[in-house]
């Protein structure tokens, strides 16, 4: 199995266990995550940005100062801008956080209900399958060097015969490089790969 059809099959499992949606935030670097994956109703989501909300989120604050799960309706977590009463008018009165990995590349995710507290078996599996998302998807070290060849021609503007041509290597060859640096980089596409080496500095 793809490590992509691992993701997904992971995916579901959450959708299953948060009926009013999740947010996930893989390997947070430079504030930016590796890759993210949401399932909120739009409306909430728009809401968010439109407010700003990430620069006052709780969770946000809290899964880059702790690891762990904790419920949205603990009291040890500080709420000053009111952001989860904004949150409940939106269908998410029920939710949990849950955080991992080092600082340098932190895996912060919510999870959220509308009809009652999430148990402490749900909260364990929520636990447990964030952490396998941000094992499988750990970001490489390296790229080989036909790997950041190929990258590098496509990023300048070369389309493939042009590429192939300026490598000394033939199209097929040319695709079967790219196709190995997508499934490295776990991108989808080679534009997505291209992005992805630049940000991890392999580019």
């Amino acid at each position: 199995m793809s490590i992509q059809s691992r993701i997904d099959l992971k995916l579901r499992e959450l959708g299953r266990l948060a009926p009013r949606g999740f947010f996930v935030g893989l390997h947070i670097r430079f504030t930016a995550p590796l890759m993210t994956f949401q399932t909120y109703d739009k409306a909430w989501l728009d809401h968010y940005t439109e407010n700003g909300y990430v620069l006052r989120d709780p969770m946000t604050a809290w899964g880059f100062s702790e690891t762990g799960s904790i419920r949205w309706s603990d009291p040890r977590l500080p709420d000053p801008f009111h952001l989860f009463d904004e949150a409940r008018k939106y269908g998410l009165v029920y939710g949990v956080t849950v955080s991992c990995g080092p600082i340098r590349s932190r895996t912060i995710a919510s999870f959220a209900r509308d009809d009652r507290e999430f148990f402490d078996e749900e909260i364990g599996m929520f636990e447990k399958i964030v952490c396998e998302l941000h094992g499988m998807t750990e970001p490489p070290e390296e790229l080989t060097k036909a790997q950041i060849e190929a990258l590098r021609c496509v990023a300048g503007g070369d389309r493939h015969a042009a590429a192939a041509a300026k490598l000394g290597i033939s199209e097929s060859a040319l695709k079967a490089r790219l196709n190995s640096a997508r499934t490295r980089l776990m991108a989808r596409t080679t534009a997505e790969a291209i992005q992805r080496a630049k940000d991890f500095r392999l580019l």
